[in-house]
């Protein structure tokens, strides 16, 4: 009976919140009045990763391991919420397990050139890239929906994503592979083909976050979690990641399949 009170003063504030908009011009300084905050705790996630990159080999596979392991908890305590069904709840944790179990070993082997077969020392840029796409696609989203606004993509699951925003993260995420695409990378990829790229797994990212956001709504949650100021959860931040990692998973094993029969 809680849950159902939560979720229902949830819903309540989101449609206070609609009215609010519709009656009020907000300031874009207030609408990015949370910004401080995301910031710093952005740079705190980048420093740490940082760290377990540059230390690399095993010590980045355990610490995308462990990621891995702190959102499937988050998942498991959503799954538990949305339904008290035992077979649901199974066949829920069992897809928590292929999704993020998937999107984390695509992670952990990108960033490890033991595993990968490559000399110590070299750039990871297939993770470089990956994580790029994705800081890029929030990055644009979040400013561009902020400050122009619009009509909404799905206001039943996440009523603050906008296609304005969706725009500006592809637009974002563009630029940052053209960038990548003019370095010595070894990877076969052309400037307008990293471009291409980068602005459909820009749509992927939202993709991952629409996922999770329609999780968060069936459960009555506003985050999967509380360990990142003004961010959430673990899966509130990785959501677009491991999206994104599927996705490219899916195509380089595609590829080095077609080039094994080949």
């Amino acid at each position: 009976m809680e849950d159902v009170d939560n979720l229902s003063a949830e819903r309540k504030r989101d449609r206070l919140k609609r009215y609010a908009r519709r009656a009020v011009t907000v300031p874009l300084s207030v609408r990015t009045s949370d910004l401080p905050v995301r910031a710093a705790s952005a740079l705190v996630m980048v420093a740490i990763a940082g760290c377990a990159l540059w230390i690399g080999g095993w010590a980045w596979t355990t610490f995308a391991g462990l990621l891995g392991l702190g959102v499937f908890y988050e998942w498991a305590s959503i799954v538990m919420r949305i339904t008290q069904s035992l077979p649901r709840r199974i066949v829920g944790l069992l897809l928590g397990v292929a999704y993020i179990g998937f999107g984390a070993v695509v992670i952990g082997t990108l960033g490890n050139n033991d595993l990968l077969g490559f000399s110590e020392g070299r750039m990871p840029w297939a993770l470089i890239s990956v994580v790029a796409i994705v800081i890029a696609t929030d990055t644009g989203a979040y400013f561009s929906g902020r400050a122009i606004g619009g009509p909404k993509i799905a206001p039943a699951i996440s009523p603050s994503k906008t296609w304005a925003g969706l725009v500006g993260g592809m637009i974002c995420a563009a630029l940052v592979m053209a960038c990548i695409s003019t370095e010595d990378t070894g990877m076969p990829i052309s400037l307008v083909g990293g471009m291409i790229g980068g602005a459909l797994l820009a749509v992927v990212a939202q993709a991952g976050d629409f996922l999770e956001s329609w999780m968060k709504r069936k459960a009555g949650l506003k985050d999967s979690g509380k360990l990142i100021p003004g961010h959430g959860g673990l899966f509130d931040r990785l959501d677009g990641l491991l999206a994104v990692a599927i996705v490219t998973g899916a195509v380089l094993i595609s590829h080095l399949m077609t080039i094994g029969a080949s």
